[in-house]
């Protein structure tokens, strides 16, 4: 007896009882279902970190100014200002696994063009920043190296600043004002979003340091920086860039061994790695969890097929009789079996897409269905199917012909 004609016999025998055999594939449907939606909601969930981690910058490294002690007080980190521009270009000169670095000055104020205000930071960098934080110019251009020597009033916006303060207005070629400082805008800056803090990444604006520090500080020290932002040549090297930036720092600081670091270097590379196990681990789960209702629907196959073999009891003795064999009985439960689990797997797989694009639309939770996440579900679907199927395959096989054809 061909494979082919043993699945005709055993779609035929499923169709005899529909309304058992849908409620049969019922649990492998909830089942393949429910671990397609819940691994989509933990995919979901590491795409979107992973994205704003990156919106931060490609291998970047911060290094921020450290603790100081006064007289037995210590304050804590950023407590002191021991960051300096030289301290930024030595690390971009002399640290060969960092790719670019530019300092970093903060302020913020009140930005107003025309009728319109609008309350933002203030960034002061270098013109290594869109090559730090990967972020491109979508308007006009980034200002220059000449730009920072000669602190030049020139401000780049970012997105939400343009939209509060230039409606239906090109903004570049505008003068703002800060402070009471004109400030010329030379470029817009592409649209980020929300960074890994939840906070807005376009409303900011961006000038040449040097200006930041000579014209929009309120305290007198003009020379220090709040912090030196680092690119890493690679992910792989943000570790190897970490130790010379902190071997350099201490020698230009003039750390003595036993002394502590005035400074601090954080790893983005670490708090992605970490928010990437964490999210591993949090799929895993949810998708163990799912799959127990795939162990209980396989459990719902093997009771059905246990009784379907006491119901078809005569059937089995009559086939065996005129000369089939126990193998192609054990056969044809099997794929009965296998049948019930693979049409139920198929059915879960559209219920597992669509219920990940319905929490993804009503919850606005980020799902992401994977092509991997389907095809294991279907390999599981199947190896339940043969898991719970051969036992009662096996024991429709094992009848005995004469003790079947007796089977009232």
């Amino acid at each position: 007896m061909s494979l082919w004609a043993i699945i005709k016999v055993a779609f035929r025998a499923l169709s005899r009882n529909k309304l058992r055999s849908a409620l049969t594939m019922l649990g492998i449907i909830i089942g393949v279902g429910a671990v397609i939606a819940m691994v989509s909601i933990g995919q979901g969930a590491q795409a979107t970190i992973q994205n704003q981690i990156e919106s931060q910058g490609t291998n970047i490294l911060y290094v921020w100014p450290g603790s100081r002690n006064m007289m037995g007080v210590r304050t804590g980190a950023g407590g002191s200002n021991t960051l300096t521009a030289e301290d930024a270009d030595a690390i971009a000169r002399e640290c060969s696994a960092v790719a670019a670095t530019t300092p970093v000055v903060r302020a913020s104020g009140q930005m107003v063009f025309g009728n319109q205000n609008w309350f933002t930071s203030v960034q002061g960098v270098n013109e290594k920043f869109p090559q730090v934080r990967k972020w491109a110019v979508a308007e006009g251009e980034f200002f220059s190296e000449a730009d920072v020597r000669t602190a030049a009033r020139v401000i780049v916006l970012g997105k939400r600043v343009v939209e509060n303060l230039f409606t239906g207005i090109d903004p570049v070629g505008q003068t703002v004002r800060i402070r009471n400082l004109p400030f010329r805008v030379i470029g817009v800056l592409a649209e980020r979003g929300q960074n890994a803090m939840g906070q807005d990444q376009d409303d900011t604006a961006v000038v040449p340091y040097t200006t930041a520090q000579k014209k929009m500080r309120s305290f007198s020290s003009n020379t220090s920086v709040d912090q030196i932002m680092v690119s890493a040549v690679s992910a792989e090297a943000t570790y190897t860039a970490e130790q010379q930036i902190a071997d350099l720092l201490r020698q230009r600081h003039r750390i003595q061994p036993n002394m502590p670091d005035d400074f601090n270097v954080r790893n983005l590379t670490d708090m992605a790695e970490a928010a990437q196990e964490t999210n591993r681990t949090m799929t895993l789960l949810l998708g163990s969890i799912a799959g127990v209702s795939l162990i209980v629907g396989g459990i719902g196959i093997m009771n059905i097929m246990l009784v379907s073999v006491t119901e078809r009891t005569r059937e089995i003795g009559i086939r065996m009789a005129i000369g089939a064999r126990s193998g192609h009985v054990r056969s044809q439960f099997l794929i009965e079996s296998v049948v019930l689990s693979v049409f139920g797997g198929v059915i879960g797989i559209l219920f597992g897409i669509g219920a990940s694009i319905a929490i993804s639309d009503f919850l606005q939770w980020p799902t992401f269905v994977s092509s991997m996440s389907i095809f294991i579900s279907v390999l599981f679907s199947i190896a339940v199917g043969v898991f719970f199927g051969y036992y009662p395959a096996r024991k429709a096989a094992s009848l005995d012909p004469i003790e079947a054809l007796r089977y009232e």
